[in-house]
Parts: C-alpha cells; sequence; structure tokens
C-alpha cells in the first residue's frame, strides 16, 4: 500500500468519507480513471490517497510505480454526500451528537475512516467513535499514526507472536463484542470489497441494527472508492 500526498492549490475542501477521481491520459489519448477516498482530514492542506497496486491495473502501478515529485495528475472531486460524517456538524447536545459512530473497514477500506478519526482528533471532538478494522497481516495495517485506543485490529492471515488484538474475519461474534450494540443506536459505516461490505452489514441487520443506520461503500474490481 502507498501513501500519495497531493499539493492541490485549488482544492474546495472535503469532508471526512468524500472520494476523487484520479484520471490518467496516455500519449494515444487513451484515459483511465480511478476512485480513491480521501484518506486525511479537512483540516490540512495536502491530501492524502492510499493507493494498492495491483497488478494489470490500469491506474494505480502508475501512482505506486511511475509517479513522481512535482509531476501532475488531473483530479476530480471531492465527490459524495451520502458516505460522510463530520465532527465538526455533530455538538454533543444534538439528538446526532449523541449517537454513537461505528466504523467498521475491510483492507484498503479504512482509507476514509483515517480521514474520520484525524478530523475527529484534531477537532476534540467529543461523539464517541469506534473503529473495527480487518486487515490480512500486521504488516498490512494502514496509517498506524491515526489509528488510535478506539480502534480494534482484526488479523486474518497472518498473526504475530504476542499478537494481543482479534483473529479472524469479522463475524456476529465480534461485532456483538468490539462494537456499539443496537441499544445504543449507533450510525454504522462500513467500507470495504463488495463481499466483506454485504457480509457486515447483513450481520449487523441480524444482530438487530436499524437498515436506516447503516451506510456502506463497496469497491471491487469496477474500480469504486476508496
Amino acid at each position: 500500500m502507498h501513501r500519495l500526498v497531493l499539493d492541490v492549490p485549488d482544492w474546495p475542501g472535503h469532508l471526512p468519507g468524500q472520494h476523487l477521481v484520479v484520471r490518467l491520459t496516455a500519449e494515444d489519448g487513451y484515459t483511465a480513471q480511478r476512485s480513491y477516498s480521501v484518506a486525511s482530514p479537512p483540516d490540512v492542506s495536502e491530501l492524502h490517497l492510499l493507493v494498492e497496486r495491483l497488478d494489470g491495473g490500469e491506474v494505480s502501478p502508475y501512482l505506486v510505480d511511475e509517479l513522481a515529485k512535482d509531476d501532475e495528475i488531473e483530479l476530480r472531486g471531492p465527490i459524495g454526500g451520502y458516505f460522510v460524517w463530520s465532527a465538526t456538524s455533530d455538538p454533543l447536545g444534538t439528538e446526532e451528537g449523541r449517537r454513537p459512530v461505528q466504523l467498521v473497514a475491510g483492507g484498503s477500506g479504512v482509507a476514509p475512516f483515517v480521514a474520520m478519526l484525524d478530523h475527529h482528533r484534531r477537532a476534540e471532538g467529543s461523539t464517541r467513535v469506534r473503529l473495527l478494522y480487518s486487515a490480512r497481516s500486521e504488516d498490512d495495517v494502514l496509517a498506524r499514526d491515526v489509528l488510535g485506543s478506539e480502534t480494534t485490529v482484526t488479523l486474518t492471515r497472518e498473526t504475530p507472536a504476542g499478537w494481543s488484538g482479534e483473529v479472524g474475519r469479522i463475524d456476529a461474534d465480534m461485532l456483538r463484542r468490539c462494537c456499539f450494540g443496537p441499544d445504543e443506536d449507533p450510525r454504522i459505516f462500513v467500507c470495504g470489497a463488495t463481499t466483506f461490505a454485504e457480509s457486515v452489514s447483513s450481520t449487523l441487520l441480524d444482530l438487530g441494527h436499524a437498515p436506516s443506520s447503516i451506510r456502506i461503500e463497496r469497491y471491487g474490481t469496477s474500480g469504486g472508492p476508496p
């Protein structure tokens, strides 16, 4: 996974959870584009993207292997108003502010939540927030500098000696133990590959969470966020 830092002088600003489109144009005029969630909070000047290199991909190999300092790329955004959450829009005295926020990520699906957590911390937000984050191995855990005590990590493939976190794929038992329960009426954001997002959201419904409280951002080979 590669962290791409972009300087965009005319960037209009974004909300945590929004994404942008990176568009590349070849010399022969062929274009390819890919959507990426913004992994940096609106409180900093640069835009951060977490780019996973996909063999055979049209965009990620260029961004990881060839893009160099001072190169220019075409961006479009920010995009999206459904899968966003801002600590400053939820004062604790409001009904929404009193509702906790539960984030559930699979792999690079943690990108929009990195922006949300970093923003929440910088804004000294009072809303209770938790993140349950599934990664293949400890080396695959992204943005360690942002993840804090509100984060629970589970490893699905390789577990190092002395690992004290969770182990295995996210299931009903793990969601019950590590997340806010239905009785606390949390707002829930789920982001990851299509199969992950659908499995987690279905299990959350089985546990009694309201469908209207769950927002999903899924991605696959077609090239959606993150």
